[in-house]
């Protein structure tokens, strides 16, 4: 019996919304790359997007556990001498709600074109409103 092969034609995808409020950030980031990639489909290709596109809404609500909000840090470098710019977890939740998730999801993403490819179909928005409602997405829970 042969393998199936999907085609980057054949590939049917869907919206699915991500309700981040009051859920752990690893738990909402693992199941959005979960889904980006596509793996939760019969018709998963190692080789092929074949994932769907995912919106996470209240990303300012988003939970961190135990000491996380005043130990984890966030680096970023200008490649500049002294452009080394770190920030806590605290302030990026206040701050930069968007960006926190969105480095979590992408670090759970392959780290090559297929990774980047996959990362254009995510969505987040800080608050619990969103502009893709045309696309009617299914509300996909987090445990």
């Amino acid at each position: 019996m042969k393998s199936y092969m999907q085609k980057k034609e054949t590939v049917e995808r869907k919206w699915y919304v991500i309700d981040a409020d009051g859920k752990s950030l690893g738990r909402v980031a693992a199941r959005a790359a979960h889904i980006l990639r596509g793996k939760h489909k019969a018709t998963y290709t190692p080789h092929i997007d074949c994932g769907d596109n995912v919106i996470i809404i209240n990303a300012e609500k988003v939970n961190l556990t135990g000491n996380k909000l005043e130990k984890k840090m966030y680096y970023n470098h200008s490649m500049y001498p002294g452009g080394l710019r770190v920030r806590t977890a605290k302030v990026m939740r206040e701050q930069y709600p968007q960006e926190m998730v969105e480095r979590a999801v992408k670090g759970m993403l392959p780290h090559n074109r297929l990774g980047r490819q996959m990362y254009r179909k995510l969505f987040v928005y800080a608050g619990s409103e969103h502009p893709h409602m045309a696309q009617k997405p299914e509300v996909m829970e987090v445990k």
